[in-house]
């Protein structure tokens, strides 16, 4: 009897140590799984890199640790396990396709320059006289100045004197024709259309001159019947102001060749500024692909339009006494919100910020800034590189030592970030000035390279309806943005005519700039011909 409860005890004691057992090594599983990482799951630094490595965003435009465990893979079975591994892998496979989506040109169907004179054209007859002209502007009005000036000279059989840059404009430069333009290739380029040269000739000093202020957006007539009779009585026509003399449209089409080779061809910076520029362009390619983002929030633009949203009243009354005492900007009061909510006003660096990651740009995109000095500085600037981190100018790029020969000049300045922004991946501006138009002008030329232009009337209203808290930002604003912006990526278009309804000089300040689009005069599109192409 003693021995059969002792037995009992002896298999009860067993069963309980093999229940033990068992519960142990269940748990000793669940931990191993749950708690230490196995060689299959990565570490936070692993994951990290991995990230950076993919290039990935969450939803919002922030990272996401690729290593997080997902509910499926946790708990699925081994066969769940793999069809879930291979959907991660086409997820990967759809973002970077996704990401590269973002830097890919669009197509340029076969258009390319074609700016060979007609054969017709003939080398420039005997010179009447001289044309002296005074450029105005920022740097890209005196090239485009400078460039209608070359088929004008052309126009009244007239030799043309190296035109004089501004320097009484806002920004007060010094700069001479050859601090900021290759001189030699210049004349050269240009001497089988117009003759050339760098100062009027000695005897000439004591003849009688006249100046003029040649009728804005006039064609051949205009030059050919009215300037063309003032070689009667002068030797020397001194153009007073150079920016848009010439129509944008209905020239013909010899002479709006002519005006793409001087604009494209003939117009080269300066060696010390095109070696510079390369060298900048090579260190943001260092970064990968870059935005050259030219980002129009600077005083004189502000002062300018009045466009005054989000500054302090301290701001709004510099602005405002800016505008007041240049005497050559017309117009004095302006409704900032007007200008605004009409799509007039540059985009604040934060709205840019908002727009760019709506685009579905990461936030490790280098940006370059081609700007002057932002208005505010840092206090503007913090939202967008908030978004944005790698943000990068000329300052940042060059040493002192390297930009010290430009600093004091602003057209230097800006040819380096004319140069930068015609060869970034994907250009940006955030108002459409003289700057703007060149450089989409410019890569439309070269192949439709990638330009994004902001639909600005558009983005400020869904901008104020976040500010309101009736939109947030997320999946719905981007694919409102990204809808809005899909056609607008610089693709081959017929340049615009002016705007129906509009006449007199409205009709032409309404239309398409020629230098922003030369499309049809300077671009054709190659057909292929058998084994060859033909323009």
């Amino acid at each position: 009897m003693q021995r059969r409860r002792l037995r009992a005890r002896g298999v009860s004691l067993l069963r309980w140590m093999l229940t033990c057992a068992t519960g142990a090594i269940a748990l000793g599983a669940l931990l191993a799984v749950h708690v230490f990482p196995s060689s299959g799951v990565p570490s936070i630094s692993g994951a990290l890199k991995l990230r950076e490595q993919q290039n990935g965003i969450g939803r919002r435009g922030r990272w996401r640790w690729s290593g997080e465990l997902r509910w499926t893979q946790e708990f699925a079975p081994p066969q769940l396990s793999k069809l879930s591994s291979s959907a991660k892998k086409l997820n990967s496979e759809a973002t970077v396709l996704e990401l590269s989506k973002l830097w890919k040109s669009p197509s340029n169907r076969d258009f390319a320059p074609c700016v060979a004179p007609t054969s017709n054209y003939l080398p420039p007859s005997e010179s009447r006289g001289y044309l002296v002209v005074y450029t105005n502007g920022g740097l890209n009005q005196m090239r485009a100045g400078i460039s209608d000036m070359v088929a004008v000279a052309r126009l009244i059989n007239a030799t043309l004197v190296i035109p004089k840059l501004d320097k009484r404009s806002f920004w007060q430069d010094s700069s001479n024709f050859s601090d900021v333009f290759d001189e030699d290739h210049f004349i050269q380029s240009l001497s089988n259309d117009a003759k050339i040269v760098k100062k009027v000739p000695k005897e000439l000093a004591p003849t009688t001159k006249v100046r003029i202020h040649f009728r804005s957006w006039s064609g051949v007539a205009y030059y050919q019947d009215e300037i063309y009779r003032l070689w009667d009585e002068y030797k020397v026509i001194r153009a007073a102001k150079a920016d848009s003399r010439l129509a944008n449209n209905n020239l013909p089409p010899d002479i709006q060749k002519l005006r793409c080779r001087a604009f494209y061809g003939a117009l080269h910076f300066a060696p010390k500024i095109e070696a510079l520029g390369k060298l900048l362009v090579e260190r943001m390619r260092s970064y990968g692909p870059y935005i050259a983002l030219h980002l129009r929030y600077e005083k004189d633009m502000l002062a300018f339009s009045g466009c005054t949203y989000g500054l302090s009243p301290a701001e709004v009354d510099e602005l405002t006494r800016i505008r007041e005492d240049t005497t050559y900007w017309k117009v004095k009061d302006i409704d900032s919100l007007d200008q605004r909510a009409k799509g007039h006003c540059p985009l604040t660096p934060k709205e840019v910020g908002i727009f760019l990651s709506s685009l579905g740009y990461p936030s490790s995109t280098p940006i370059y800034i081609a700007a002057g000095e932002i208005y505010g500085g840092d206090s503007h600037m913090a939202e967008l590189a908030s978004r944005f981190p790698t943000l990068m100018s000329k300052e940042k790029l060059a040493s002192a030592e390297e930009l010290e020969p430009f600093t004091h000049h602003a057209s230097q300045m800006a040819a380096l970030d004319y140069i930068v922004s015609v060869e970034s991946d994907v250009f940006i501006p955030s108002y459409s000035g003289n700057m703007a138009r060149a450089v989409e002008g410019h890569r439309r030329y070269l192949g439709h390279r990638k330009t994004i232009t902001p639909d600005r009337k558009a983005l400020v209203r869904l901008f104020d309806k976040v500010a309101r808290g009736s939109l947030k930002e997320g999946k719905k604003l981007s694919n409102m943005i990204q809808e809005i912006h899909r056609r607008r990526q610089g693709s081959p278009r017929k340049r615009k005519g002016p705007l129906s309804g509009t006449k007199g000089m409205e009709r032409f300040r309404s239309e398409e700039a020629f230098y922003e689009n030369p499309l049809p005069d300077c671009l054709c599109q190659q057909r292929s011909q058998g084994n060859g192409v033909a323009l």
